[in-house]
């Protein structure tokens, strides 16, 4: 029988992101002879985070799905808050994810290009060289439903223009004392075409040119004909751009006349950019976080930076499952941070190696079980994965087990550890309860518990059923560690909505610190990336600050929502 899948073309249609739609479309009709070429711009302004993360498997992604190619450019046209640093990471972060690209440009590739356009411009009365300050041209740019007024420099002889812009570019020129705006219209309802501003004075040196440039175009201005350069097809980018296109095509049409050809054009398409609940997406914002000591650094794990999630134990492909699951569309939209932990859990339960880790220790003595014997219990590495193989466990008559797994006067259906009652530890024993020791304080400091010899997991009397089953660790044969907790990092659902200063909307819990937790020796051989579930407790994984003397785990994510419960309490 032929079991082939038969898919209907409008189904398969449906099931295609617009922009998906919109592309094949171009291909549909032979554009730019149906090639598909794309890229990905970051400012190399700071670390990327989640939200880059959607543009990146946009802009990758219909690159790898049309047989195109996607090309990285660093829109690095502002030199005072750019450098290398940055750049750097960005390469990382792409890498991590899992994407290649084709090529590595700058905008700065550009610079002598841009120049040359610019001059043009002026020389075609499309451009002039204005000497007021910011505020006059703001205050003369007007309102969406009133019209701007005309700079006084508006209608100054081209010359002239020609000379001020040359000027522009020297070391003795004032930062904010000139700038070159092209000559559009001041009466456009779309603000972007009041003259706007295409070049104005930096003097701080360039990460890559070093202070051979001493004015620098604007985005508007070394965007799209940095696209046009490159031969882009799809020039995907976020909603907030959707008033920037009509310019955006404007300037590829004069750079159009200004070549001599007319075949050729990228497409600007935009689609909604990622917001999440309790997270900020502000590069200017999350900086100051780094720069005024609420976070260790960039990667801090409660950041929503791409390296940040990558230190906290976030996989790649549960970013990118995530990010698939919401969609693209042309509505911006709050999502919830639960979605994404929920991806990053459902995807770390798949490829997770399980280990033992007691948090809040209290000690367990097994008295029955003789003193010098020790015995390595087998323990399957992922029983979703057969092919991760197993580990041993040692097991001994002093165990440290999670404090909270023993009540002394437990109620009916509290099927953890009590006196009297039998439990199963892990992999290993049966035991039954039979007291516990307390201080002059009444804290218990040790539990006593009898094992049964018969009952070893594996064993054939180890069938009996018991209602409870606790992870343990040998106290004689673990690894101190510390564990770091975190929650989120604003106590507000919309920081970025809330009009009070952000800092004063940070949570002062989004980092717990617990020291004194056991873990077993196996995780000695483990190192940072490697994914791992504490057994009962959730996902970790070991933070690069760790010491051979001192292992540090960051707690990814639980192994359920308790977030959302405790919320709803509240």
């Amino acid at each position: 029988m032929d079991t082939e899948k038969t898919i209907n073309p409008a189904e398969e249609k449906r099931s295609l992101s617009f922009v998906e739609q919109l592309v094949e479309e171009d291909l549909a009709e032979g554009k730019n002879g149906k090639r598909i070429q794309t890229r990905f711009p970051p400012e190399p302004n700071g670390y990327l985070h989640i939200g880059h993360a959607k543009a990146i498997c946009m802009d990758f992604g219909v690159a790898e799905k049309y047989n195109g190619v996607c090309n990285l450019r660093f829109d690095d046209t502002n030199p005072s808050k750019e450098n290398n640093e940055y750049v750097e990471n960005i390469l990382n972060d792409i890498s991590w994810l899992g994407f290649k690209w084709g090529n590595i440009y700058y905008a700065s590739d550009y610079f002598e290009r841009l120049w040359d356009f610019a001059l043009w411009m002026i020389r075609k009365g499309k451009a002039y060289v204005d000497e007021q300050t910011s505020e006059e041209i703001a205050r003369q740019k007007g309102t969406p439903t009133e019209p701007g007024v005309a700079s006084p420099y508006r209608d100054r002889p081209i010359e002239e223009s020609l000379r001020l812009f040359e000027q522009m570019n020297t070391p003795d020129a004032v930062e904010g004392s000139m700038v070159l705006r092209a000559k559009l219209d001041m009466a456009n309802p779309n603000m972007h075409f009041r003259d706007p501003i295409i070049y104005r004075i930096i003097h701080t040196p360039h990460h890559r040119t070093g202070t051979k440039w001493h004015a620098y175009p604007m985005y508007d201005f070394a965007h799209g004909q940095s696209d046009y350069f490159e031969g882009v097809t799809h020039s995907i980018c976020t909603l907030e751009f959707v008033p920037h296109r009509p310019l955006y095509d404007l300037f590829i049409d004069f750079l159009c006349e200004k070549e001599g050809q007319s075949s050729y054009r990228p497409r600007q398409i935009e689609f909604n950019r990622l917001n999440l609940t309790y997270t900020m997406m502000s590069k200017r914002k999350l900086l100051a976080l780094v720069e005024e000591g609420y976070v260790s650094g960039w990667d801090d794990p409660r950041m929503p930076t791409i390296s940040g999630m990558r230190r906290r134990g976030y996989s790649p492909e549960s970013i990118r499952n995530f990010i698939s699951s919401i969609g693209y569309t042309k509505f911006d939209a709050l999502n919830d941070v639960a979605l994404l932990e929920a991806a990053v859990r459902d995807d770390l339960n798949r490829r997770s190696c399980r280990v033992s880790a007691v948090l809040n220790p209290v000690k367990l003595v097994i008295t029955n079980y003789p003193e010098d014997l020790t015995e390595e219990m087998p323990a399957q590495n992922n029983p979703e994965n057969e092919a991760d193989g197993w580990h041993t466990i040692t097991f001994s008559r002093n165990l440290w087990i999670e404090r909270d797994d023993f009540m002394e006067d437990a109620p009916k259906k509290f099927f953890r550890m009590t006196p009297g009652k039998e439990v199963r530890l892990k992999n290993a024993y049966i035991v039954k309860c039979t007291g516990c020791t307390k201080d002059a304080e009444g804290n218990i400091t040790e539990i006593q518990a009898e094992y049964d010899p018969t009952s070893k997991s594996g064993m054939e009397g180890a069938n009996r059923k018991v209602k409870g089953t606790l992870h343990w660790v040998s106290a004689d044969h673990c690894l101190k560690a510390t564990v770091r907790q975190y929650d989120r990092l604003f106590m507000v659902e919309n920081p970025s909505a809330d009009e009070r200063d952000f800092r004063e909307l940070l949570n002062p819990e989004s980092l717990t610190t617990i020291e004194n937790c056991y873990v077993e020796s196996y995780l000695e051989e483990k190192k940072p990336g490697d994914y791992l579930q504490f057994q009962r407790i959730g996902y970790f994984m070991l933070d690069p600050d760790s010491k051979p003397e001192n292992l540090i785990f960051n707690k990814t994510v639980g192994l359920k929502d308790t977030w959302a419960k405790e919320k709803a309490k509240q």
